[in-house]
């Protein structure tokens, strides 16, 4: 017998899932709490109890596929690792442009002359001299670079040497934009390579934790990870190429949706701890987004699933609207559940909470703990930081009050909480479900107690958030389902053929709310979803019901849904692309642009084909190495040319090499 092995890590939970290949079935499936920062505690745990539910020898697994939301968290909460951009032959406006300035969060840039032309001509020499000195002053606790060049995928020999000067006298990992893309738009390409560099760390340590179980328990078989288009890659791939894991998660998810219920046409919605992931299913497949993945703020070059995300999910933050109108917001960061929190550190917790229920006022720290998330203390800290990581590190986990003792060191926390060194305890909608008897996982003595404390705040009109903590527990489930409503409406509204402008202010706008409402006056308004909702993850079966009845909308909720991002890990194919230009470098002259730097050919068509010898030897490399043997291949191109005098005048040709297949299901 023949076994699949699929896990998937996400904010709160690791799911495992084996999958009997001969008959399509699930056979085990099985949930732990991720584990931070030793991912390998989580992942060992759900391996092995599914291992253990489904009865089989660790040597009959004869794949293991990963997919994880944690890159897509990570960018979607500001965390990640500290890293240098080493801009070449950019100027500041460029800087400036694609996000490029909000991504690097105040990180170093290394600016320097170089770069080339659109021909692939050097414009500049690369002054790697000036490299090597700003190298040498830069401060401790940069865990990788990324080294973008002007036109670096016309002739990428500056990012190449500047690449291999930064590995031989730091060691970090570097991230060059050429690998990542071979689009045009520098700024768009740096910022791209900092998001790479700024993840490879937490992926390499995901991989890490994954193979070692691997290796202890005996199973034998290649591991892939899930790329964000929902395409299998090797491990080795995913480990240099970490940006490609951003929307894995929800890719695998779709893909699972589509597997576990059958529906070809729907709006996939996947809720987790920090996210809530919307997609939609035409004609049994996802579509992908053609201006590259979108992650929170940003807009990057990979390819990815056309997937909404939000942050919003049940470990959510619970905040206060401001204003007399008042009410609840919740998101976009994730806390760790005061239920859970109180599992792991019961004393801290409850004593806590029980101290400020005592006073009939509102906690002056806003009734949250700060957990470390570190072995050891971290490098790089600035005084206030390293004031805080102190106390940490002396008392353990602390409440706010006592972590954060002025106002200066509150930024110094949130430096902290964005790097992910530290993780923030607070009420969530968990913690609401807890309270209301919707969940039992955690203490929910805990979860109504931080309720009760959190509903003593204040709201803009001056009055108690809610009577007592069960009214507030209800009020977030609500909100919850407020916004997932809101965010599938948008969803819909941007996705429906009529090509709506606006599919935010439509999906909130007056109307929009009379017709869900039914309102029946002068006016008789209906609206509903025309397509039914497959809801995902964890905690879709406790809320999802509401959001469906809200929308007039079927709900499916599948089977096997809660870990559905596991099911999809397995189920996919290696999908490995190469892509290539051929310019004009002139009359006669055709410039194909490779690795190695341009080189010129006599006619059009002699370029075409030696790119698409290129191109169909790398994709093709790339995927025996994920351990296809039967490959497809897919080849396009898109040739520009403009009449001149009635005669075609070649401008641009752009192609594209797909190599595809199933990977080998065999030990190795």
């Amino acid at each position: 017998m023949t076994y699949l092995l699929g896990v998937d890590t996400g904010g709160t939970y690791t799911d495992a899932v084996i999958i009997d290949e001969a008959t399509d079935t699930v056979v085990a499936s099985a949930k732990a709490l991720t584990s931070r920062p030793d991912l390998a505690m989580g992942i060992g745990e759900a391996i092995d109890t599914a291992l253990t539910e489904a009865k089989i020898a660790p040597v009959d697994i004869a794949m293991v596929s990963l997919s994880t939301t944690l890159a897509t968290n990570a960018l979607v909460e500001g965390q990640g690792g500290r890293v240098a951009l080493v801009a070449i032959g950019f100027d500041q406006a460029d800087l400036g442009r694609a996000g490029l300035t909000e991504a690097l969060r105040g990180d170093p840039v290394i600016g320097l002359a170089g770069g080339h032309n659109h021909a692939g001509g050097e414009v500049v020499a690369l002054d790697l001299t000036a490299l090597e000195a700003a190298l040498k002053a830069l401060e401790p606790g940069i865990t990788g670079f990324a080294v973008a060049a002007n036109f670096a995928t016309r002739n990428p020999a500056h990012e190449v040497a500047a690449r291999d000067m930064i590995r031989n006298l730091t060691g970090k990992p570097v991230s060059c934009s050429h690998e990542l893309s071979q689009a045009l738009g520098g700024p768009k390409r740096a910022l791209t390579a900092v998001l790479n560099a700024r993840l490879i760390g937490m992926i390499d340590r995901l991989i890490t934790a994954c193979e070692t179980h691997l290796a202890l328990v005996g199973i034998p078989a290649r591991l892939m990870v899930v790329r964000g288009d929902g395409a299998l890659v090797s491990a080795v791939v995913a480990r240099e190429k970490p940006i490609e894991t951003i929307l894995s998660g929800p890719a695998a998810s779709i893909a699972g949706a589509s597997w576990l219920s059958g529906e070809t046409d729907a709006l996939v919605s996947d809720i987790g701890g920090t996210t809530t992931d919307v997609c939609l299913l035409r004609d049994g497949r996802p579509k992908i987004d053609p201006q590259g993945a979108r992650v929170g703020p940003f807009r990057t070059m990979v390819e990815a699933v056309a997937m909404r995300t939000t942050g919003l999910g049940g470990d959510s933050e619970v905040h206060v609207v401001e204003g007399m109108s008042g009410g609840l917001h919740l998101g976009p960061r994730r806390l760790m559940p005061i239920s859970l929190a109180a599992q792991h550190f019961p004393e801290l917790v409850h004593q806590t909470l029980d101290r400020g229920l005592a006073q009939d006022l509102p906690a002056s720290d806003g009734g949250q703990f700060v957990i470390p998330l570190w072995d050891a203390l971290p490098e790089g800290l600035d005084p206030r930081e390293r004031a805080v990581a102190q106390r940490l590190a002396e008392g353990g986990p602390l409440r706010m009050g006592h972590a954060v003792q002025s106002r200066p060191e509150g930024p110094a926390l949130a430096r902290m909480v964005a790097r992910g060194q530290v993780i923030l305890a607070g009420v969530t909608p968990s913690d609401a479900a807890h309270a209301l008897g919707l969940a039992s996982a955690w203490d929910a003595e805990a979860a109504e107690k931080a309720l009760t404390l959190f509903a003593r705040r204040r709201s803009g009109a001056g009055g108690r958030l809610a009577p007592d903590g069960a009214k507030l527990a209800q009020q977030i489930v609500d909100q919850l389902m407020a916004q997932t409503v809101d965010f599938l409406l948008q969803a819909a509204f941007a996705e429906d053929d009529r090509g709506w402008d606006d599919s935010v202010a439509l999906a909130r706008h007056p109307l929009t709310r009379a017709g869900l409402d039914g309102h029946q006056g002068l006016l008789r308004m209906q609206m509903s979803l025309g397509v039914p909702v497959v809801g995902l993850g964890a905690s879709a079966a406790t809320y999802y019901g509401a959001v469906g009845q809200r929308l007039g909308a079927s709900m499916v909720l599948p089977q096997h849904g809660g870990v559905a991002n596991a099911i999809g890990a397995v189920v996919g194919q290696v999908q490995m692309q190469a892509t290539g230009t051929v310019s004009s470098a002139g009359e006669g002259a055709f410039s194909v642009h490779l690795p190695g730097g341009p080189k010129v050919y006599a006619s059009k068509d002699q370029a075409l084909a030696a790119l698409e010898t290129h191109l169909r030897t790398d994709a093709a490399a790339r995927a025996r190495a994920s351990g296809v043997e039967d490959i497809r291949y897919s080849v396009s191109s898109d040739i520009s040319e403009i009449e001149i005098e009635g005669r075609a005048m070649f401008i641009e040709a752009k192609m594209r090499v797909e190599a595809s297949g199933r990977p080998r299901i065999a030990s190795e």
